[in-house]
């Protein structure tokens, strides 16, 4: 329903930069060829992935990089590499999405959710609770939407329990904590280079990390036969010689076509990620400024690249948020909201996994049943934030009145 007073917003939050033309240029040599699959048997093989997977490691400052054809496939082999096991119990925020979860079943392991506090991180109190009390020796951390918990305070934590970490970097690539790169701090980081993320080669995901075996079991459960020497970061000979009989493949590799448009877009990053800060400063702002809107204050040690911004509405019931997230649509503005009863789209949470052992996580709960959540497409311009917020802000005045 458009409402007078409220203005409308002509902008596609879904539109997407072109790729860039050397990205262009070597897909259409690719389709030309014929040759998509990274492997060859009778030669080398295309060296597209091979290529990504070595700026990638560098870039990262990682000694090995194995590509996957989604994120969520990187996340269950770093799982599975790492040591989890059937009916394993892995921790796991409870605030994420739902390809973390689903990984974790992928792996043949059980979800363990851990809450979360106001300010969206991981409850680090609840989890030692977790893990106490599940006896679980894994965390799958998500830096969720790009919120980058105190990783000092984190892995503490993680050494203190016993736990080994894989990073679920989704949403953090190129994002940091004192300067040391997301997805550097657990025993495996993933990255996904799905659309809408940092960089788009429509699905993708890379898999980072430093330790021999577990880059071998990854990139044999990625599905490179033994055809593994033609990888851009592979560990030593030995490391196969130990695995390559005990290690299943599962065939998720990435295909030559997705790395061929996807590297040339990490020269990009440092620009992208300045020009979504610029705008998440900008709507924060605006939003901050409205007594029903709560928006955490980032910590300075957190170096984040915000594609999208997460704010909590206070003071509205379940029907007056429905009813203001329908009205913010009319008016071009399209805000995911996480204190729906049914997943939607994208957005899921805990308690629709029901998959899971059900668990009760009530200061969770609360915090999710505000939370919403809102592209920053590149495009966006600052007339453009300004726009966005007052229909928020007026929308809001609207139904809460």
């Amino acid at each position: 329903m458009i409402m007078d007073g409220i203005p409308t917003l002509e902008l596609d939050f879904t539109e997407q930069p072109p790729i860039p033309e050397a990205g262009i240029a070597r897909a259409n040599e690719l389709m030309t060829s014929g040759r998509l699959f990274r492997y060859g048997e009778t030669s080398a093989g295309e060296l597209d992935v091979a290529e990504f997977e070595s700026a990638y490691a560098e870039l990262v400052g990682r000694k090995y990089c194995v590509a996957f054809n989604s994120c969520g496939a990187s996340l269950a082999a770093g799982l599975m590499a790492a040591g989890v096991g059937h009916g394993d119990k892995v921790l796991m925020n409870a605030f994420t999405l739902a390809p973390v979860p689903g990984s974790i079943a992928h792996a043949g392991a059980e979800p363990v959710f851990v809450g979360i506090t106001p300010d969206y991180l991981i409850d680090i109190d609840d989890l030692r609770v977790a893990a106490e009390r599940s006896g679980a020796r894994y965390l799958m951390l998500s830096h969720m939407r790009g919120h980058i918990a105190d990783m000092d305070a984190v892995m503490d934590a993680a050494d203190e329990l016993g736990l080994t970490v894989i990073e679920d970097c989704a949403h953090t690539m190129g994002a940091s904590w004192r300067g040391k790169p997301s997805g550097t701090f657990g025993a495996v980081g993933c990255f996904s280079t799905q659309t809408f993320k940092h960089i788009n080669s429509g699905e993708g995901g890379l898999l980072v990390t430093d330790d021999d075996d577990i880059a071998a079991r990854a990139i044999l459960l990625s599905g490179s036969y033994m055809l593994y020497g033609q990888h851009g970061t592979p560990p030593p000979a030995e490391a196969f010689e130990r695995n390559r009989f005990t290690t299943p493949n599962l065939s998720m590799r990435m295909s030559a076509l997705a790395a061929s448009v996807a590297r040339p877009q990490l020269e990009l990053l440092p620009e992208r990620a300045a020009i979504w800060n610029e705008r998440y400063a900008e709507l924060a702002e605006l939003l901050a400024a409205d007594a029903h809107i709560y928006i955490p204050e980032r910590h300075p040690d957190e170096q984040y690249v915000a594609s999208s911004i997460q704010f909590t509405v206070e003071e509205l019931d379940e029907s007056q948020m429905a009813e203001w997230v329908a009205l913010a649509a009319d008016h071009g503005v399209s805000i995911k909201w996480f204190g729906r009863p049914e997943p939607v789209g994208f957005t899921s949470r805990f308690d629709h996994w029901r998959y899971a052992d059900e668990q009760m996580l009530r200061p969770t709960t609360e915090v999710l049943s505000g939370l919403c959540d809102m592209r920053i497409p590149l495009h966006m311009t600052a007339d453009d934030c300004r726009t966005a917020a007052t229909i928020i802000r007026a929308a809001l005045a609207t139904v809460a009145s």
